[in-house]
């Protein structure tokens, strides 16, 4: 456990994870789609499209994140971050239907998503820093908050906008108004600790690796394509979760409990596989989610009722635990002190994924009018992409054991 006496990353690590709390907003635009279509005007595809130049956004705020951190105080890129979330977020509710969308896609999309990349990565870099021997469990607390933001988020939005007090716009204020406060509340105690050249407790490794050196090992590219297929059954999956419960024998107000029960599932993984990792190994724990994630949408195919349920729940449990687990096999494999910058090279894989695979499953076509059919062959297609995930993931287990008999010879 955590030591909490005369520990000051404890503060640290309380003051992160609540603000990740309000900063996984990321994970509630399913909510405000429908609205957002209502009040705008706009098409309901190019408003579920801002969901992934956010997240593309997101990437880009942790890389930048990453390369700030060695110059910049860290409150200061947190700051700056919750900042730009929120302003993000207010300067979409003073859109109007008379403004084509691309400017929903500046505002929520681009502003908002840079800015939570900005504070994200910080956060979870300090959190490692101030507890090298404990990464596990920091790195899931730290986590764990942003992905449970949807529980309360979600409904509590859904709420409001319901309401003849507050509607949409009324709604995306208030929201945006409590990140304000939350950031200038706690931006204070997000700091690095003075010391922070302790080695990675796991592989052995001694040499800490800059982003250009571990561009040329084999190791990043195998953990950066297994990112990128393990994630990408959630991103396809999640968007549409209120429209495939009545397809799979639930009611379709069923629809909103469903994303929020993904939404518990997705913030437990986030802890819970950190501390797996700790126990059976990182890469072990990797390939345990991708395995499941694989097992999970093929299951898709026939599932119903309960059952679709605990599916949907394994995948977003999976997915969730992807990012609390590699931050720390980045760490792992090429140090700790660069982990900001390398991490964000990582989560370029994720990325990609947000950008290719929503557009290459959207192409599936059985040429049937049925749509059950359609969803089978990407049900299927996204099984596939996670088990060629768990491959890359035991060629990396097989490496690292010839590794350490070569070592050992």
């Amino acid at each position: 456990m955590i030591n909490l006496k005369n520990n000051p990353g404890v503060k640290v690590l309380i003051a992160g994870s609540i603000l990740q709390l309000f900063l996984g907003i990321i994970y509630v635009w399913s909510v405000f789609v429908q609205p957002v279509q209502t009040t705008f005007g706009w098409t309901i595809s190019d408003v579920k499209f801002t969901v992934n130049i956010m997240l593309c956004c997101f990437v880009l705020g942790i890389l930048t994140a990453g390369k700030l951190q060695t110059k910049l105080k860290a409150s200061h890129i947190v700051l700056a971050g919750g900042l730009m979330m929120a302003a993000g977020v207010f300067a979409t509710s003073l859109l109007s239907s008379a403004v084509p969308v691309w400017s929903l896609w500046i505002t929520y999309g681009i502003v908002g998503g840079f800015g939570v990349g900005l504070a994200y990565n910080t956060i979870i870099s300090c959190a490692q820093k101030w507890f090298p021997k404990k990464r596990g469990l920091a790195t899931g607390i730290s986590v764990f908050t942003f992905g449970f933001s949807s529980v309360i988020f979600a409904p509590l939005a859904e709420q409001l906008i319901k309401t003849q007090t507050f509607g949409l716009i009324s709604t995306l204020q208030v929201l945006a108004v409590a990140f304000c406060v939350a950031t200038l509340a706690l931006f204070a105690f997000i700091k690095l600790p003075e010391n922070t050249t302790a080695q990675p407790i796991n592989y052995g490794l001694k040499k800490q690796y800059t982003t250009g050196q571990i561009l040329k090992t084999p190791e990043f590219y195998l953990i950066f394509f297994s990112m990128m297929f393990l994630t990408a059954a959630f991103f396809i999956i999640n968007p549409s979760l209120r429209l495939l419960a009545p397809m799979h024998g639930l009611d379709i107000s069923f629809g909103v409990t469903l994303v929020m029960i993904a939404g518990l599932a997705n913030s437990a993984g986030r802890l819970v596989v950190p501390v797996l990792g700790e126990k059976i190994g990182r890469r072990e724990a990797v390939l345990t989610i991708l395995l499941i994630t694989a097992i999970g949408t093929a299951s898709l195919c026939s599932v119903e009722g309960a059952l679709f349920i605990v599916a949907i729940a394994a995948i977003a449990f999976c997915y969730g635990g992807s990012s609390g687990i590699y931050p720390l096999i980045t760490a792992d494999y090429f140090g700790l002190k660069n982990v900001g910058a390398n991490y964000g090279a990582v989560m370029v894989g994720f990325m990609m994924s947000v950008l290719l695979f929503p557009n290459l499953i959207g192409q599936l076509n059985t040429g049937f009018d049925a749509v059950a059919a359609d969803n089978i062959l990407k049900f299927v297609s996204l099984a596939i992409v996670a088990a060629v995930g768990a491959g890359l993931i035991v060629l990396l287990i097989i490496k690292a054991k010839r590794g350490s008999k070569h070592a050992d010879n």
